[in-house]
Parts: structure tokens; C-alpha cells; sequence
């Protein structure tokens, strides 16, 4: 089961990788993401290539992408959708909003008023959007990648505790390296390349190893690193909660997968921390990295 599930995600992270260039680290943590069930939040500078990674994963697993820019007077209809009367039935009839896709682009976020912003809790939670008291579920799978500007800048709104809370992981991409920054500057045109690029797992193969996810098995002295972390965590103040606690459980078991194991090492709660500890804390990644420093490792 491991072997076969790495060979596959092995071949989706090399696809990636050639549309975007030198960011294999980050593209494995984006799959993981994804094998997870989890949303993912990436804060960086403009131009980095978030918008792209966020399509070639899409297209590399076949599914449907919208992409929505969230600025000041986006409304929270603009997102969810909302009902419109129709004279000839004689009745409301929801229209469907960009939510209502398969992967989610919510783009610059955080320039969105909170009311917007909590606009995608519910979906994002529960895979649903409720409108005039009817519930309309959301297609399968639901996968949000939002991305944010960094909070310094003008006219942002600072992503609430509960926000945060709903992505599993925070990353940057940030520049590519001397050498892959030369291969994009000589290289074919990354919006080409992505158009030609083929489908590469089918979701139903996705689907499979986000089942074999929650089979790879967690020892007891695991868990006691784990609850180690969560407990260190709250003694600092703002801890994790329980939440973020299966958050990180959760993204471990991906991430071993991912290496092609059935079992979960220390090691992967390490590789996999920063990222999903980061945003839960303070923000910044210090707190976390010093959390996984100090915690003793069974």
C-alpha cells in the first residue's frame, strides 16, 4: 500500500515541479496538504507562482478550478451565491456562487472585511453553503487554497483566530534559487506549459490515499510526543487546541505516507510542525520552531 501510494504521489510532485520550478519542498507539503483533507494558506509576496501551483495541482489530479479575488467590497453572495427571484417559476431559485467548485483560489484574502472572510467557514468546515435556511452541499472534494498579503501592507484585515484555524497548513514559496530562477527566464512559458500539462492521478486514485491516510499507524509513545507538543504549546499562552492538535496528528500520517511508510516517526511530526503549528501560535514560526527544538523525541 505505502509503495504503491509514493510511486503515485512521487509522480504527481515531479509534474508539478516542472511547472514550477525549484519548490519541490513546498509542493510535497502542498500534497500532503491535500492528502490530509486539509485547506491551505500560503502567505508570500505577489509573483512568486501561488496562483499556479495552486492550477497545476488542480489539473494534475483532474479537477475543477475557480479562482476568486477577494478585495474591500466583496460581499459574502459574491463567494457563496445567493437567491434570485425567478418571475416565470414564481420562486426563489438559488444561483450557485464560485464556491461551488472543486478547488478554490481565494485570492489576497485577507484585503476582504471579516464579514467576507468568515463567509468560507462554513464551507470550508463542513463542505456546505446554507442559504435562506437551505442547505446546498458543496461538490467533493472541497479544496480551499487561499492566499494572503503579508499583514504590514495597507488595506488588509488581519485573519481572525477561528480563520486561521480551518487551514491546516501555512507556507511560502518565496524566490526560486539562482539556478531555477535562470530556467524560468530561458524556459517555455509557464501558462503554456500548464495548459499542455496532462492529467496525472485520477481523483478517485487521490481519493484512495486520502483512505490509506487514516491506516497508517500511530504508536502510543507518538502520541505522547504529540500531546508533549500540545501541552508545551499552552504553556507559552495561546496553545494549540485539540483541533489543532489532530491537525497536526492528521498531517503526520500524510506526510509519512507520503515517504511511503505505514507508520508515523517523530521525524514527520517535525517535518510537518512549522506549518501547521505557525499560524495556530504566533504567527511568525518562532514559537513553533523553538516548540520542536525543546520537545524531548521519544
Amino acid at each position: 500500500m505505502a509503495l504503491q501510494c509514493h510511486d503515485r504521489l512521487k509522480r504527481l510532485i515531479e509534474g508539478v515541479s516542472q511547472i514550477i520550478v525549484g519548490k519541490e519542498g513546498v509542493i510535497r507539503l502542498a500534497v500532503t496538504c491535500l492528502l490530509a483533507r486539509g485547506h491551505l494558506l500560503f502567505e508570500d509576496q505577489p509573483g512568486v507562482g501561488k496562483t499556479l501551483l495552486s492550477q497545476a495541482l488542480a489539473q494534475a489530479l483532474g479537477l475543477q478550478f475557480r479562482r476568486v479575488q477577494f478585495t474591500s467590497d466583496l460581499l459574502p453572495a459574491d463567494i457563496l451565491g445567493a437567491s434570485i427571484f425567478d418571475r416565470e417559476a414564481g420562486t426563489f431559485v438559488f444561483h450557485q456562487g464560485p464556491v461551488f467548485t472543486q478547488v478554490l483560489l481565494a485570492d489576497e484574502i485577507n484585503r476582504a472585511t471579516p464579514k467576507t472572510q468568515s463567509a468560507l467557514l462554513e464551507a470550508m468546515e463542513e463542505g456546505k453553503v446554507t442559504s435562506d435556511g437551505i442547505t446546498h452541499a458543496l461538490p467533493q472534494p472541497f479544496f480551499v487554497i487561499a492566499t494572503q498579503n503579508p499583514s504590514s501592507q495597507i488595506g488588509t484585515f488581519m485573519l481572525p483566530e477561528s480563520q486561521l484555524d480551518r487551514f491546516l497548513m501555512r507556507l511560502a514559496l518565496g524566490v526560486p534559487d539562482r539556478v531555477a530562477e535562470r530556467s524560468i527566464l530561458q524556459g517555455q512559458d509557464r501558462r503554456e506549459m500548464l495548459r499542455a500539462m496532462p492529467e496525472i492521478l485520477s481523483w478517485a486514485e487521490m481519493q484512495e490515499m486520502q483512505g490509506n491516510v487514516r491506516k497508517v499507524h500511530v504508536s502510543a509513545a507518538l502520541l505522547d510526543y504529540v500531546q508533549d507538543l500540545l501541552e508545551a504549546s499552552r504553556a507559552q499562552g495561546r496553545g494549540l487546541s485539540p483541533r489543532g492538535g489532530l491537525a497536526l496528528l492528521n498531517a503526520a500520517r500524510a506526510w509519512a505516507l507520503l515517504q511511503g511508510r505505514t507508520m508515523v516517526l517523530p521525524e514527520d511530526v517535525q517535518d510537518v510542525g512549522a506549518p501547521v503549528m505557525a499560524h495556530r501560535l504566533d504567527g511568525d514560526g518562532e514559537t513553533a520552531l523553538r516548540l520542536l527544538e525543546e520537545t524531548a523525541i521519544p
